[in-house]
């Protein structure tokens, strides 16, 4: 591994694990005490529990985007189709994210109202808008890294 990507996949895989950990331990009890808490929107536990887990596989398919993205740096591949497709795989797991977010506001908002807890409701639209923010940020990257590809190509034609 290239010392200059090093730091950045150091730093992916410390993303992941707290997020890892979160699903193991912390979510199921989460679901569980939303279900207590609110016996009327008992049912709502497991939606609330999937929505959940299929955000983190959406952010994990994200991170292992981001990994080969920085793999093909490290091999001299940043500007190739599969660089392109990284980010774009990157853009897509960021609009699910936002997407599921936007889907489960009024989840979060009844959660809020029983839980007399109105900060949920504004970490909701932090993500929604973070995740926005970077699928916006991955479309410009692949925008700018195909045009850069084309440009190589037609001056390789040149020659």
């Amino acid at each position: 591994m290239k010392r200059e990507t090093f730091f950045l996949k150091f730093v992916v895989v410390l993303m992941g694990l707290p997020i890892l950990a979160l699903c193991i331990f912390l979510l199921p009890g989460i679901a569980e005490y939303f279900a207590e808490l609110n016996p009327k929107l008992a049912y709502l536990q497991y939606p609330f529990l999937i929505g959940l887990y299929v955000t983190a596989i959406a952010f994990f398919a994200a991170l292992y985007q981001t990994l080969k993205l920085l793999s093909y740096i490290d091999n001299n591949k940043a500007f190739s189709e599969s660089s392109v497709k990284s980010l774009k795989n990157i853009k897509n797991c960021a609009i699910v994210i936002g997407a599921l977010y936007v889907v489960f506001m009024p989840l979060l908002y009844l959660i809020a109202e029983v839980d007399d807890a109105p900060g949920i409701i504004l970490i909701g639209m932090v993500i929604i808008f973070g995740c926005m923010v970077i699928a916006v940020f991955a479309a410009v990257l692949q925008k700018l890294l195909k045009n850069a590809i084309d440009i190589k190509s037609e001056n390789e034609l040149t020659v």
